[in-house]
């Protein structure tokens, strides 16, 4: 009979967990992908002992490297940011704008100080009317102050999602249609040529005088200039999804659309079960692609109609001036860019939830 060595059992347990804690490892990697935090592998890799010298290296190559990279061009901006002269003073340096953030937030706090105490006054007010039998006296008005950076921010990422939802609804049919029938792309095609390379500055006053012809009320739903800076994105965001979803579907492969066709599928059906499953990859990177152009066109368009939103802080702080316009501008930029990048990340996170591509 075999003794058995409590050293090789302890051992294979040991294996065991190593080996389940590495492909939980490696489930977690995909979502690391996702977010943009790739690097986080290599590091959890490293600290449950898969070859500490290669993961190091790894770590190095998706954290160390854009690290550096950062470091040195924020040390290229503070040096070289003084030496250049505008008219509103040097072009400020990573501290100066550093410093704008936390006045924008302190700015932010009092705005919402002075909204509560307005909300407060006004309960008061009309609660000593009541009491005084007075209650045809009570008005509930709206506070009116100045929007805040965040309120501004919130702002454009509520446009640019309405106008992208429009889009899509408009580009996805279209580009399953197109895709499907070669007759229907063949009249989409010379539109999408047409209309594809038109600039949001063509757009927009065309936009502003159809929306303030046809959207008469002041008291809608949506603002004039909500929907102007919308359909806006909407016109110019919707023709890469729907190149690629056109795209996808011509690209289908014949074997299954034959396959339909002998099981005799509806239209609805075969655009459900067949199109729309095998199509998804490229209909989710021009959804993206889309998403990137409607966020970068909307910007453009509340600078140009003074629309609420980061376009229209940006114009406001160049007309203003001041000592510390330039900063606030610069704030702007990355904040435009930072969320660029975040909805980029939420559409390709969506993307892993419904296809089964983990292609970027």
């Amino acid at each position: 009979m075999t003794a058995i060595d409590p050293q090789a059992i302890a051992a294979e347990e040991r294996e065991a967990r190593k080996a389940r804690l590495f492909t939980r490892i490696n489930k977690l990697d995909g979502w690391f992908q996702v977010l943009g935090l790739s690097w986080l592998t290599p590091i959890l890799k490293a600290l449950a002992g898969d070859n500490p010298k290669a993961q190091a290296k790894e770590i190095w190559r998706l954290l160390g490297v854009p690290v550096l990279a950062i470091v040195g061009f924020l040390a290229l901006w503070a040096n070289l940011a003084p030496t250049v002269q505008t008219s509103l003073g040097a072009i400020p340096g990573p501290a100066q704008v550093w410093e704008q953030v936390g006045s924008l937030h302190d700015d932010a706090v009092r705005e919402r100080e002075k909204e509560a105490a307005f909300y407060v006054r006004q309960n008061e007010r009309n609660a000593k009317l009541i009491a005084e039998g007075r209650a045809d006296k009570v008005k509930e008005r709206v506070y009116t102050g100045k929007p805040t950076y965040y309120d501004q921010i919130w702002t454009s990422i509520k446009t640019v999602f309405f106008g992208f939802l429009i889009g899509s609804m408009v580009a996805i049919p279209l580009g399953i249609l197109a895709g499907l029938s070669p007759t229907a792309n063949a009249a989409i095609n010379p539109l999408i040529q047409i209309f594809k390379p038109v600039s949001p500055l063509a757009w927009l006053p065309i936009v502003t005088m159809v929306v303030s012809a046809v959207y008469v009320t002041n008291d809608g739903l949506f603002s004039k200039s909500f929907l102007t800076s919308a359909i806006t994105v909407t016109l110019c965001s919707l023709w890469p999804t729907l190149i690629n979803t056109s795209l996808g579907v011509a690209s289908i492969d014949k074997d299954l659309v034959n396959v339909s066709k002998v099981l005799k599928m509806g239209t609805w059906t075969k655009i459900t079960k067949l199109v729309l499953p095998s199509a998804l990859p490229l209909i989710f990177t021009g959804l993206r692609l889309s998403l990137g152009v409607g966020w970068m066109v909307l910007i453009a368009a509340e600078m140009l109609a003074q629309n609420p939103g980061l376009g229209k802080f940006v114009w406001d702080e160049f007309q203003n001036g001041s000592s510390q316009s330039l900063a606030k501008i610069l704030v702007a930029v990355f904040t435009i860019g930072i969320i660029g990048f975040l909805l980029d990340r939420l559409m390709y996170a969506i993307q892993s939830l419904f296809t089964f591509s983990n292609n970027r």
